[in-house]
Parts: structure tokens; sequence; C-alpha cells
């Protein structure tokens, strides 16, 4: 099976004009060495779909609901986020507060501004909560039109979608873990070292260390991924809009200065990196190609609009991440690219 997706693929797209994509499969299936060899570079190469916050256009962000219409779909990756209970639990979950207009308390109560601080709560207390609709005439609502509902969801932990993910069978399914915290907010979130320390414990005992990335706006959590497991990419999110600029605040980038450096991708190389990740209305296609000459992947967030997708993709980007990968996926299909496995109801 895997000689017959990667004799096709490479008959697609590489000079082997003269070579019939049976032929190819023959000889692939003869040599172990050889199909082994490709199969790593041919996934490798392969164009990132990422699912944001599991399908956030699709079914309620970070749940395990959005995370198995992402599966179904058909991604590469799911993108979360991830913060730190009082009690030392590493969640899904993407605000410092539980989301006010996504929580509801056991008497069904919306919360509202009294959204509790997740580091203030244990897991157990958080467990109270239902996260799985959007309040009616919410921004949530409002922005995301076409999320299904699915009331009894709860907060969940990195760990039980690792072994979700396992249980369906997702077996190269890759994982984007964003570390959420802010350096002007230090008492809303657990330290930089005590995020990192728990991720990666999580991480190591999951066995997943080769099927995740780290990412983060604030660039100190990357520094101790990349000092205590090197092997973990590492994946440097940057925001440029009129009033915002992390790159530019030495607070986010780890005391890194931009000035200092000819651009953002040439700071985020500097620093360590494996991709940047910026917003796409910041991004050029020159400014794609220079950080891929550098050596960087470049993955923009958060591209929704099937116009700004293709345009991407004709940038050659090395992914996308999206609130709806079903767009995503439509746009790859449409510009003669191979997509992901989809995994769960969709797929039969």
């Amino acid at each position: 099976m895997a000689g017959d997706v990667v004799g096709s693929a490479l008959f697609k797209t590489t000079s082997y004009s003269k070579m019939n994509a049976w032929n190819l499969n023959s000889i692939l299936m003869k040599s172990p060495i050889l199909l082994s060899l490709l199969v790593l570079s041919f996934a490798t190469h392969a164009f990132d779909l990422q699912g944001h916050r599991g399908a956030r256009g699709l079914a309620p962000e970070n749940t395990m609901a959005a995370f198995d219409k992402a599966m179904a779909v058909g991604v590469t990756t799911l993108e979360l986020d991830v913060g730190l209970t009082a009690d030392g639990m590493v969640v899904i979950s993407h605000d410092a507060h539980l989301a006010h207009d996504m929580a509801r308390d056991a008497a069904g109560a919306w919360l509202g501004t009294q959204a509790p601080l997740i580091h203030r709560k244990t897991f157990a207390e958080l467990q109270s909560y239902d996260i799985g609709r959007a309040k009616d005439g919410s921004t949530t609502a409002r922005n995301f039109p076409g999320q299904r509902a699915s009331d009894g969801e709860l907060l969940p932990t990195l760990t039980a979608l690792f072994e979700r993910v396992q249980a369906a069978g997702a077996d190269q399914m890759r994982f984007n873990i964003e570390t959420k915290l802010n350096p002007a907010k230090p008492n809303e979130t657990a330290s930089p070292e005590e995020f990192v320390n728990a991720t990666l414990a999580v991480i190591e005992k999951a066995g997943m260390a080769g099927r995740v990335s780290i990412q983060s706006f604030d660039w100190r959590t990357l520094k101790l991924v990349q000092q205590q497991a090197p092997s973990i990419p590492t994946v440097y999110l940057t925001i440029k809009t009129r009033n915002t600029d992390n790159a530019a605040d030495p607070a986010w980038t780890g005391g890194l200065r931009l000035a200092d450096y000819p651009s953002v991708a040439h700071m985020v190389k500097a620093a360590g990196g494996a991709v940047w990740a910026p917003n796409f209305g910041a991004l050029d296609e020159a400014a794609v190609k220079s950080a891929q000459a550098l050596g960087l992947k470049v993955i923009p967030w958060t591209v929704n609009e099937p116009a700004d997708m293709q345009r991407l993709i004709g940038w050659k980007v090395d992914g996308i991440i999206s609130d709806y990968p079903d767009r995503l996926r439509s746009a790859m299909q449409s510009a003669g690219m191979p997509v992901p496995e989809m995994i769960g109801a969709q797929r039969r």
C-alpha cells in the first residue's frame, strides 16, 4: 500500500516520465530500504494541513468534538493550546480563563466575565463546566455560525487527546502544541519553566516526542524546549498588526531585539526555530522565500478564506493553519496536491 501511494505520487511529481507508475511501484516493493527512505522523504516534505484548535469553524474549539471532526475531515496536524491547572494537569485551552462565551456551570448558567483562571482551579473543579456550545449572540457564535454544538464537552487533558488519537488509529497524526502564557501577566499562568516541564513530561510519557511540535508567541518557552528536548521542533509564532507586534517586543522574544536582525525570519533562525508561523495578513511571497532560504518552514495562521488559501499555496508555504480544514483540504485538491487520510465517520 505504501509503495502504491509513494510510487503514484512520485510518478506525478518527478521526472520519471518514461516509467509508468506500475513499474515504479514494483521496484519500490522489491526494495524495502528504498521504499522506507522515499516514504520518509515524502512525509517530511508533505504540505502540513493543520486544524486550528481542532476545527474551530466546525465544532467547539479545543474540545474532543473538534479534534474528532478534524480527524474525520482529514488533517496532517491537530493544532491546540495548553494551560496548567492548579494541581499541575496539562489541559487544552486557548485562554488563561475558561472562555466566557463557551463555558456553563453545573446549573447551565453562562459564566460571563466571572470565568475562572485555569491556573487557580484544580482539574476536578474545572470538570464541572460544560464547554460544548457557544453562547447565542456571542462573538464566537457570530464568527462561526457553522460551529456545531456538542453539549457535555469537558475541558480535556493533553494526555486524553493523545489517547483518543491513538485509539482512533491515527498513527501518523501530528500535534502542534501552543504554550499559552503572557509575559505581561505572569500571575495568570504557570511560569515558563513549570509550563515546559509539565508539557514535556506528558509528551514523553505518551511516547509522542516524534509527533509533536511546540509553538508560542512567548519565545521564552521555546528556548527552554530547545534546551530540554532538542529533537522537538519549535514553532515561532508572530503577529504583526496595526496595534500588535510581538516580534518587536523583547519581553515576548526572550530578550532578542528585532533591530539586531535583517528580518523576523532571521531572528527566528538565530533563536533556533524550525518553523516561522506568522499571521497570514503580515506575510508576502518575498518573506516566504527569504525564510525558506534560511532553512525555515513557513506555516501561516489563521487562514479561513479559500482565495487566501489558494494564494498562499501558490507561494509554496509549507503548511497552513485553518479553522476550516475542510476548506483547506478542498483548496489543496484544487491545486492537485495530495491530502491527508480521513480518520473516522466521514471516511466510511
